[in-house]
């Protein structure tokens, strides 16, 4: 049976009759009312419907143009930054625009070499292997992967002792995307091996309200400005976290509210409900704040002692709780301990004279 060439032919400026170009991908049709209500229904499907990420998705769209110019698979792609800011997003628009075949796996599930065997035979050629969290590839399974992203080969053992013997398969051309949470911990071979790397930052309010609107009509949610504004201000720059508001905030306005409509006032009473105040903080964050401004006077308190007295974990407050409120100012790391800003005081509603004081180095007492 023929083999498809990578990219369809098709009409293209400059083109000449009979030449081969890239055609672009047929538009998905609009979602019906259930498809509206999935979650995969919120994520874009091409890449002139990501909202933010400017710098990104610009090199990006020279990457793809320039694979469909030369009819060739796509560099190795690197995606990095924190949860929930649209590595998995991008990784799925990239197939869609070339128009070749996507497979998904994660580092956690390619637990020994065997695993990723049938990913790299049933790769078609031009085709995407997404691997998500790729920094926790087992060593044996990343030094596996080395030769058929450098070489396109794939090299089996077969037989044990003295009579094993090595296989040398020839792969087809294939693109491999990875995103890490973590990309400190990838080891530079790995790391060198992409040949583009792409680093993902929190989004702006403005772009934030746009995801919240799009999405609303996605779920069928009329949304007015400053409905979209509440959840933009409130979801710490993270479009995952504006998702999940946004959907908490429908059910709310669709089941307590009794409204079709989500405004400023009743976004606003669904997500005190949900106990997100104006900066973004949950209960638990409210509680770390609280903690060492009361109790521990503004700090300086260390990690461990902050998680015996708020009876949750070391690694959930350093993980969870501590990466938002030091990006947000409240909270400083200082080589002996945690310590409150000016801005935790203020936004606990507590005046200056109950902020943190100088240390007396000096004692006047007998």
């Amino acid at each position: 049976m023929p083999r498809e060439p990578l990219y369809r032919d098709g009409d293209e400026e400059g083109a000449g009759p009979g030449d081969p170009v890239p055609s672009p991908v047929p538009s998905a049709p609009s979602p019906g009312p259930d498809e509206r209500a999935s979650d995969d229904s919120l994520r874009p499907r091409r890449l002139a419907d990501v909202v933010g990420q400017k710098a990104v998705v610009g090199r990006l769209q020279i990457m793809l143009d320039a694979t469909r110019r030369r009819r060739e698979p796509l560099g190795h792609l690197l995606l990095d930054g924190p949860p929930g800011l649209g590595k998995t997003t991008l990784a799925t628009v990239v197939p869609a625009e070339l128009g070749v075949d996507f497979q998904i796996t994660s580092g956690p599930a390619l637990k020994a070499p065997k695993d990723l065997v049938p990913y790299l035979t049933n790769a078609a050629e031009g085709s995407v292997l997404f691997i998500d969290e790729i920094h926790r590839l087992p060593p044996t399974v990343e030094e596996y992967l080395y030769p058929a992203m450098e070489d396109f080969r794939l090299d089996l053992v077969l037989g044990e002792g003295v009579n094993a013997r090595t296989v040398s398969l020839t792969l087809k051309p294939f693109t491999v995307i990875g995103a890490t949470t973590r990309s400190g911990m990838l080891t530079a071979p790995l790391r060198d091996r992409f040949v583009h790397r792409e680093s993902l930052t929190h989004y702006a309010e403005d772009e934030l309200s746009r995801i919240v609107t799009v999405n609303a009509g996605k779920l069928g949610l009329a949304i007015d400005a400053e409905g979209a504004g509440e959840i933009a201000r409130r979801c710490r720059g993270t479009p995952r976290r504006a998702n999940n508001l946004l959907r908490w905030s429908r059910d709310f306005a669709e089941v307590h509210a009794k409204r079709q409509t989500l405004d400023g006032e009743t976004a606003r009473a669904a997500l005190a409900m949900r106990e997100v105040d104006r900066l973004g903080l949950d209960e638990q964050d409210r509680r770390y704040l609280t903690t060492l401004v009361k109790t521990f006077s503004g700090g300086p308190a260390g990690l461990q002692t902050l998680s015996h007295s708020l009876a949750v974990p070391p690694d959930t407050l350093e993980d969870e709780v501590e990466p938002f409120l030091l990006r947000a100012g409240l909270v400083k790391r200082t080589p002996r301990g945690r310590t409150a800003t000016a801005a935790a005081f203020e936004h606990l509603g507590l005046g200056p004279d109950q902020g943190p004081q100088p240390e007396n180095l000096f004692d006047d007492r007998a």
